[in-house]
């Protein structure tokens, strides 16, 4: 039972590395309700398990060797990754938004009394046209977890080298450390889908209603997120 346990804390705690929040961070931000946020951090655990789980089979059932030097240029996809999800993430921000344009005119209206008052109304009409804002970055949230479960997918890709080489070690049975992955998955499920939902906390429509500063917010995440991105491709190229 404290086995069971210790994995799950230690599949919660992989959740929450810096690389993985930071992919999660910039998904959620095209959320303004934190049920569909929630469900990418959930879609994001199942495919970063997923891919855990297959190169574990291959490496513990099959015996098939693969080097390190395979899963650092897998890190260094991730680094690419990091830095299209914050490029796309600013695109979507400057470049969609939607123009309000109010029109006015006026009418006369006489009353019973003989007098006469003349009145002005505003009309709004409202259109989409491709600079900056922020009021079209939010996409249907019944779609796009197919997003996030492909950013666990490669997430699980480059983790998986140093995860299966330590149940490789500690393991008495292969049955043993597939099962040992599969835990370990269940924990980053938790952990990411808990990781989620605070970070769309900001962007829900409810909560924190000033758009500059979720703009603001967006912009800062996006750029953090192409910085660590760069670092973490050269890192593992060079």
């Amino acid at each position: 039972m404290i086995g069971f346990l210790i994995t799950i804390y230690a599949g919660l705690e992989h959740a929450f590395e810096a690389d993985h929040l930071l992919a999660v961070n910039n998904l959620v931000t095209n959320r303004n309700k934190i049920k569909d946020a929630l469900k990418d951090g959930m879609f994001w655990g199942v495919g970063h398990t997923a891919t855990i789980f297959l190169v574990g089979i291959l490496m513990i059932g099959f015996k098939i060797s693969i080097s390190e030097k395979i899963f650092s240029y897998l890190e260094a996809v991730v680094g690419l990754m990091l830095i299209a999800l914050g490029i796309i993430r600013l695109f979507k921000l400057l470049y969609k938004k939607k123009h309000s344009h109010t029109y006015y005119h006026s009418h006369e209206h006489t009353h019973s009394n003989g007098v006469t008052h003349t009145h002005m109304h505003a009309h709004t009409y409202t259109h989409s046209h491709p600079i900056a804002s922020f009021k079209h970055a939010h996409y249907d949230g019944s779609k796009g977890y197919q997003a996030a479960f492909s950013v666990g997918l490669i997430h699980g890709l480059a983790g998986s080298g140093s995860l299966i080489i330590l149940v490789i070690s500690q393991m008495k049975t292969p049955l043993e450390g597939l099962l040992y992955i599969l835990i370990f998955g269940a924990g980053s499920i938790i952990g990411m889908f808990i990781a989620s939902g605070l970070f769309s906390i900001p962007f829900t429509k409810t909560i924190l209603k000033s758009q500059k500063l979720q703009y603001y917010l967006i912009v800062i995440t996006s750029i953090i997120c192409i910085v660590f991105g760069t670092k973490i491709f050269f890192t593992n190229l060079l």
